[in-house]
């Protein structure tokens, strides 16, 4: 089996390249990349640097291909970068689907989306699944409507007859990668991070990601979304969760909503000054005081006798992971001081 993986050096690419490697002995794989450089090399792997806007490319390298999945997208919630971002992450989309259309070898394409691309609904405790229909709304990141717009890529590329599969994971937790999306948050809390919201949002392990990706290419499901959450948690218990499995104080202050719109506002300045991506931006301090739920209900149906890894689970992994990186560094800063001293 041939198999392209697009995002193979980001967070859920390296995940799925590193799953599907040792899960498909017999598979061979182009590992496509923009600017990370890969870590990950083994004889049955082909690395390529991509332009997505290079259409010929596209088309050379989906040939004889029997899988696609697709992870790459641009994630940045800078309102800088919002039209860009947009154009981009659909572009990117467009130009792999029209490359993948009519490739008599192709069995299954896989598209990374997010939650973020079913919108967001404040009705209280609605539950948002796959049925659920896009609003257009303030409360709409730019990256979420990229995600909603590489989504109808997609789909016109299924109506066209690719045989293609959507996921749309929640918050991902997952080890490595940690200056990442949701890794980022691991050590924040490691430092102990005082603060806290009520926010409420779903959250799954990567593990689980990569997982149903690879049961679903191997189903005769196609036409279909599956949102992909183990549960819906607050990020108060979230960050609790990760403080004491490192035994460090958790979140103790409360971060009340005039409060993170201090902060994400003095995050855009400084961000203006130091010409660098703000740490918080007004979407994501919005998300942090916003609650939305989200079910699973679907895929598990689709998938009869699969179960989530437990979120605390996931913690409990990831944190000690976390701790033999911090003091892995460490150890190699002191050796690296000792030959600078010398």
């Amino acid at each position: 089996m041939k198999v392209l993986i697009t995002g193979a050096s980001g967070f859920v690419g390296d995940h799925l390249l590193r799953y599907l490697h040792k899960t498909a002995p017999t598979w061979k794989f182009i590992a496509c990349y923009h600017s990370t450089q890969p870590k990950f090399l083994h004889e049955r792997i082909t690395w390529k640097k991509v332009d997505f806007t290079d259409v010929l490319n596209l088309e050379e390298i989906t040939q004889d291909v029997n899988y696609i999945f697709h992870c790459a997208a641009i994630v940045s919630f800078d309102k800088k970068k919002g039209n860009l971002l947009i154009q981009k992450n659909t572009l990117i989309t467009r130009n792999l689907v029209n490359a993948s259309l009519e490739k008599p070898n192709l069995k299954k394409f896989i598209h990374f989306s997010s939650v973020a691309a079913l919108g967001r609904n404040k009705e209280s405790n609605t539950i948002i699944d796959e049925k659920s229909h896009w609003t257009d709304s303030k409360d709409n990141s730019n990256y979420a409507i990229s995600k909603y717009r590489s989504e109808l890529e997609v789909w016109r590329g299924i109506a066209e007859g690719l045989p293609a599969v959507i996921l749309n994971p929640s918050l991902i937790l997952g080890e490595d990668h940690w200056e990442n999306s949701s890794g980022k948050l691991i050590p924040i809390i490691y430092n102990e991070f005082a603060w806290y919201t009520e926010g409420i949002n779903a959250w799954v392990d990567i593990k689980d990601v990569i997982e149903i990706a690879y049961l679903l290419s191997q189903s005769t499901i196609s036409g279909e979304r599956f949102v992909l959450c183990e549960g819906n948690y607050s990020f108060k218990d979230i960050f609790t969760w990760i403080a004491i499995a490192f035994d460090k104080r958790p979140p103790h202050k409360f971060a009340q909503k005039w409060m993170t719109n201090i902060i994400w506002r003095w995050s855009s300045l400084v961000s203006n000054i130091t010409k660098k991506e703000p740490t918080i931006t007004k979407e994501t301090a919005r998300t942090a005081q916003s609650k939305y739920y989200y079910s699973n209900k679907k895929v598990l149906n689709m998938l009869k006798g699969y179960n989530f890894t437990p979120i605390k689970e996931t913690i409990k992994r990831i944190s000690k992971k976390y701790i033999i990186f911090t003091e892995l560094s460490q150890h190699n800063d002191i050796i690296s001081r000792k030959q600078t001293n010398k």
